[in-house]
């Protein structure tokens, strides 16, 4: 059966959100993102990218391109609210869908048109969107996620596309080998050297050719460009977290022991999240008394998989539960309400230098293992349990250090 693939993206998502609360940005230029020098662009509006504007360029850059252009910081926890109102709507009314990321879905209606028209169906789904959360979403649809996710890039903005069956080369020979997903400013250098431009280009290469010069990635850039893509919608599972749990040797109220076992849990989750690409929206702290009574608290973040936004809250949630009083037998952490998607460090502060600690931190962790690197504050923790990992097969990791 002929698969019928939909793919969904929020136009400038962030932008978005700021319009819907206050309708005087609408039509003016707007980047949101670090305000400061050292500031990047997280989102900019259709009339900012007239001036070559665009996310991730230097905010300092961006002035100077588009001096006329408002600048707002952003407010995470709002987008993610209304990323959840988008994913609920989505979630009541497709059999499958696959949330890419807060902004971005794909559903497969294989089958449906026996019943009832997709691309009809779609419509009337963006159409719902649009009216109950007044944000601007534009549509793809095709035979496979490659070809309907350049669909929508292509259509934009909020608009729709039906690629027809047949079609899909045709359709993407004549654009710039930059629009198939996978192709970042390294991989389009390459192909320019070689003379390659255009899907096209791609289309007409033997196989061990673009193999040659691009190893696997070569074989997966020929493939998407000539519409062969057999990846499924992977459904989207709210309720999927990670979570770890300590339970002590000794029952203790060592308020230090505690605290530090607590910040090493959430350390290690968050860069869990990192390494396989996720964000979380929730976070959960348990304790466990020694008269065997558990209490837990949970709270909705925007999401984020970052040490500085993750860590202060679980340690916040820790101190609302605890009662001093008592000795404890096992204390836990869990990061749910998770998905695709990487933090952006800029809504929220100028701090490049952030990220390149994260980015520092994690290639020491991937190459000598988890337990390798840890902040000084944790750095007394003992013995902390394996880490629950959903998002590959690799055995979960333990953090363990001993003290003097």
């Amino acid at each position: 059966m002929e698969r019928t693939i939909l793919h969904m993206d929020l136009d400038t998502f962030f932008v978005s959100v700021e319009r819907k609360l206050d309708s005087k940005l609408d039509g003016l230029p707007i980047l949101v993102g670090g305000t400061g020098d050292r500031g990047v662009v997280s989102a900019a509006s259709y009339e900012a990218r007239k001036f070559n504007v665009h996310s991730g360029m230097p905010m300092k850059i961006a002035r100077l391109y588009c001096p006329e252009a408002i600048i707002i910081k952003g407010n995470a926890g709002v987008y993610s609210d209304y990323s959840r109102m988008v994913t609920e709507i989505l979630k009541e009314r497709v059999p499958i869908l696959e949330k890419a990321s807060v902004d971005e879905f794909y559903a497969d209606f294989t089958g449906m048109d026996k019943h009832y028209g997709c691309f009809k169906y779609a419509s009337e789904l963006r159409n719902t969107i649009i009216n109950e959360t007044g944000l601007p979403i534009s549509l793809g649809m095709s035979i496979n996620k490659t070809v309907s996710k350049v669909a929508t890039n292509e259509i934009k903005p909020n608009n729709k596309l039906k690629i027809e069956p047949g079609t899909e080369k045709r359709f993407l020979a004549p654009l710039s080998v930059r629009k198939i997903p996978m192709v970042g400013e390294n991989t389009f250098h390459t192909l320019c050297n070689l003379g390659v431009k255009i899907v096209k280009n791609v289309q007409e290469l033997p196989m061990d050719v673009i193999s040659s010069v691009l190893g696997k990635n070569g074989l997966s850039l020929w493939h998407k460009a000539n519409a062969l893509d057999n990846s499924p919608v992977v459904e989207y599972h709210e309720r999927k977290s990670i979570s770890n749990e300590r339970t002590f040797g000794k029952d203790t109220t060592d308020v230090a022991i505690l605290k530090t076992t607590i910040e090493a849990m959430a350390e290690q989750l968050t860069y869990q999240l990192r390494s396989g690409g996720k964000i979380a929206g929730c976070i959960s702290v348990k304790i466990r008394y020694s008269d065997f009574n558990t209490y837990s608290k949970q709270s909705r973040i925007a999401y984020s998989s970052a040490d500085h936004i993750m860590t202060p809250k679980v340690m916040e949630l820790f101190e609302s539960l605890y009662n001093k009083r008592l000795l404890v037998r096992l204390v836990g952490v869990k990061f749910s309400d998770i998905t695709s998607g990487s933090y952006q460090l800029s809504i929220f502060e100028d701090a490049r230098k952030t990220a390149n600690l994260y980015s520092g931190m994690d290639k020491i962790r991937d190459r000598f293992g988890a337990r390798s690197i840890m902040r000084a504050s944790t750095f007394g923790a003992r013995s902390i349990g394996g880490i629950t990992n959903p998002f590959n097969g690799e055995p979960p990791t333990v953090l363990a250090h001993r003290t003097a």
